[in-house]
């Protein structure tokens, strides 16, 4: 198999939910989770579309990978993310002891990473990937949302 999948590839899937997001007026955030190469679970923000706060990308892609494989635990898994997990998703990424997590943007504020959220032992943490365009979109639709209010 050629190595084409890798993260850059597997990210661009991610921004593709955050677009999808962000055309539905909702944080551009996407998620997705894969095993072996393949995509298990795609997701993006819903906690507008469901007036939920815990709608957040990862933790729809985590119910939906869980429900893919049948099981909570996501070890052997990789989740694709466009913006650093807040502390709920962390917190959920390491009950489901997620293999590993990639990330694009840095969240200085609010990420896992600021509010020194524990993750799992094993898990395995990368960042910096496609980071330009997750914060490009990200920013593009808080500077539409203060041209709107």
């Amino acid at each position: 198999m050629l190595d084409t999948f890798d993260d850059i590839y597997f990210m661009k899937k991610a921004l593709q939910e955050a677009e999808i997001a962000f055309n539905k007026g909702e944080v551009p955030v996407g998620a997705v989770i894969v095993l072996q190469n393949k995509i298990i679970a795609r997701a993006h923000n819903l906690t507008e579309t469901l007036n939920d706060v815990t709608a957040h990308a990862e933790m729809q892609a985590f119910t939906a990978a869980a429900d893919f494989l049948g099981g909570k635990y996501l070890r052997d898994c990789t989740l694709y993310v466009t913006l650093e997990p807040c502390q709920m998703c962390a917190g959920a990424s390491y009950w489901a002891q997620i293999g590993k997590i990639v990330y694009a943007a840095t969240d200085l504020e609010r990420g896992f990473k600021e509010l020194k959220t524990t993750l799992h032992p094993k898990t395995k943490v990368i960042s910096g990937i496609l980071a330009e365009e997750a914060s490009k979109l990200l920013k593009k639709f808080f500077v539409e949302k203060r041209n709107l209010n």
